[in-house]
């Protein structure tokens, strides 16, 4: 209670930003205490009355271009590579937490640095860091191998230095996933990233028996959402994995956001960010 003798100060947490528009409309099945969310994904709805131009430019009402005051267009020098990213909020440092957006194949740091793309969903994670005091990264890589991995390391220590403190989060979109499962098992970014959103990527089965081992101070949180008609990765590989994390590791921090329908890349579009990072955050106070 406010103003109570040795009351702590409430827990850090987004905000509401528009939740009538982005918060999820329909669940159409819960399983797992609320950790498995089937979601309603309607395309008269959530597509074509969403878009002034379809797939292109979103309607005003989903957006808030505030955010481009606190907008810029960043470096680091990476083995002697330029890495260049978007930063929005507290971009110098002194942010009370970081996400990070690592694309997929085919594209680049535009995808999660665009307001109107993706029915304006990154222009929310924007506002939402913007708003409350944090920092949101979309970088550029060279590739999703060795020399990617490596840059996105480097980011990841980059920011945590400048924000001492402050939780990291990488969200991962599609091919993304690959250099995200490599930085949490990596012995300098894995204690520093608190979790992990996984957007259509590919999962990696080999750390069920690695969260088995990791003490829950050391467990980054795992958000993974995904369509049941994206006909590109399919679904039913994560939804095994996940079935098996809470068979065999089921005090792990793991939710699964399924949409009943919608193509490869709709995560982009429909999940959404607030009800996954506030839970992230919930989870990492325990």
């Amino acid at each position: 209670m406010a103003g109570a003798a040795g009351s702590q100060a409430a827990p850090y947490r987004l905000e509401p930003y528009k939740d009538e528009l982005f918060a999820y409309r329909n669940i159409l099945q819960t399983e797992y205490g609320g950790d498995f969310l089937l979601v309603d994904y309607d395309r008269p709805r959530d597509l074509h009355a969403r878009d002034e131009i379809k797939l292109e430019k979103v309607k005003p009402e989903y957006l808030d271009l505030a955010t481009q005051a606190v907008e810029r267009d960043m470096s680091i020098s990476v083995a002697g590579r330029k890495v260049v990213y978007t930063a929005v909020g507290k971009t110098e440092g002194g942010a009370e937490a970081i996400v990070i957006f690592i694309h997929g194949r085919g594209t680049d740091r535009r995808s999660g640095a665009s307001d109107f793309i993706h029915g304006g969903n990154f222009n929310r994670i924007k506002n939402l860091m913007m708003r409350n005091g944090g920092v949101y990264i979309s970088a550029d890589f060279s590739d999703f191998g060795r020399r990617g991995t490596a840059e996105m390391k480097a980011l990841v220590l980059d920011q945590a230095a400048r924000s001492p403190g402050a939780p990291v989060f990488l969200a991962c979109g599609s091919w993304g996933g690959k250099i995200c499962w490599r930085l949490i098992a990596d012995a300098e970014t894995g204690p520093v990233v608190r979790g992990v959103l996984f957007l259509d990527s590919e999962m990696n089965p080999d750390f069920v028996a690695t969260a088995a081992k990791l003490p829950p101070g050391r467990r980054p949180a795992i958000h993974i959402s995904n369509t049941m008609e994206d006909w590109i990765l399919g679904h039913k590989a994560q939804l095994a994995f996940f079935q098996r994390m809470k068979k065999e590791v089921p005090d792990y921090p793991i939710r699964f956001v399924l949409f009943d329908s919608g193509t490869h890349g709709i995560s982009l579009r429909m999940t959404d960010w607030r009800h996954a990072l506030n839970w992230m955050l919930e989870v990492n106070e325990g």
